[in-house]
């Protein structure tokens, strides 16, 4: 458990200076935010704001990491390692986002298609190393489907080369879906880094429990058959200790976007935790407030082209803009307000999760 405090305490403090110093640093060089013209109006005021303050939240997160194990003298594990390499190999394509933006002085960088095929290379990569290196006949990954443990659905009972591919394939979905979903909540000062603190917070207890709980450590009924619990609570606190710092400098107003460096990475980091610690279908739960804000662009699209169709086209639309928490804007709810609220929202999704994983063990154990 000194691992876990280390690596939040470190996390925490570069985060807290770090991001104040990377602020003064982006404005001095110019990397500023450019506001899409058809969003609310209150968000053109934001124009020239620095950018790509996710940088701050990924090298906090991998320097409170690593310095948490040389201060203990202990080994990282593969499965640390792994998610720490999903959360900056994605964070890097929303880096590569965010720098064409400024370098061209608009709204819009990488064409979808492009940051879709980036992610997508990391997440392949992730899944094909998940799956070696066994520890007691445990991979990081396995291959069948999770809720709050391995189900019964096994991907490889079709053997291993097809399992393989649907594993990946599966994780592609899992990925990309996350990484998406937490890059479109982030629209807010500081919107999606609360909302991230809840959600790895979650995480933090998941894999501390698991620990505690695992099969290596002990034999009774309900334990958990995971990798590396521990080392996965430390990554998970230093995210959540990361954002804290960052949170701090940029409730509203804000003085750094985090950017798609940020929101993507973050993405990334909380689909590679729920593969690794086995819980992937409750991460839909934990990260209700995600999966609500995707669920608006989707419905918004598919009715939106769905109506053009029957209407000459001429296409309606569900809700005045999306993603969502822009609707409520626009509806004049003061910023501030949609935050807090869908952090509210958050909160209760982590707690839902939280308590079907305790009912859960509570079950079996009992």
């Amino acid at each position: 458990m000194n691992l876990v405090f280390l690596g939040a305490v470190v996390a925490l403090v570069i985060s807290l200076v770090g991001t104040r110093s990377y602020t003064a640093l982006a404005q001095r060089r110019g990397w500023a935010q450019f506001v899409r013209d058809d969003g609310p109006t209150s968000h053109h005021s934001k124009r020239g704001t620095p950018q790509m303050g996710g940088l701050v939240i990924i090298g906090a997160t991998v320097a409170g990491y690593v310095l948490a194990h040389l201060a203990t003298w202990s080994a990282p594990t593969v499965s640390g390692l792994l998610v720490l390499f999903l959360m900056a190999g994605v964070g890097f394509i929303g880096f590569l986002d965010d720098w064409t933006k400024i370098r061209r002085e608009r709204s819009l960088g990488l064409r979808s298609g492009q940051k879709l095929l980036g992610q997508t290379v990391v997440a392949v990569i992730f899944a094909l190393l998940a799956t070696r290196f066994p520890r007691e006949g445990i991979t990081p990954a396995s291959f069948r489907i999770s809720f709050v443990r391995d189900t019964w659905i096994d991907l490889a009972v079709l053997g291993t080369v097809i399992g393989l591919l649907l594993f990946v394939a599966w994780s592609v979905l899992m990925i990309t879906g996350a990484s998406n979903g937490v890059n479109l909540t982030d629209g807010l000062d500081g919107q999606a880094a609360g909302a991230c603190v809840m959600v790895f917070g979650a995480y933090v207890l998941i894999g501390v429990w698991q620990w505690i709980h695992n099969c290596q450590r002990v034999t009774s009924t309900g334990c958990y058959e995971v990798r590396d619990p521990l080392d996965l609570a430390l990554v998970a606190v230093c995210i959540m200790c990361a954002c804290i710092g960052f949170l701090w400098w940029n409730t509203s107003p804000a003085r750094l976007f985090m950017g798609d460096t940020g929101s993507l990475g973050l993405g990334g980091a909380l689909a590679g935790m729920a593969i690794m610690t086995h819980t992937e279908l409750l991460m839909v739960i934990l990260g209700g407030l995600f999966v609500f804000e995707t669920m608006s662009v989707i419905l918004q699209v598919s009715y939106f082209k769905a109506t053009k169709r029957r209407n000459g086209g001429v296409g309606k639309r569900l809700f005045l803009i999306t993603p969502i928490h822009h609707h409520f804007e626009m509806l004049g709810w003061e910023q501030i307000t949609v935050s807090i609220r869908f952090w509210i929202i958050c909160g209760i999704c982590v707690a839902a999760g939280l308590g079907i994983f305790y009912g859960e063990w509570v079950l079996l154990a009992g």
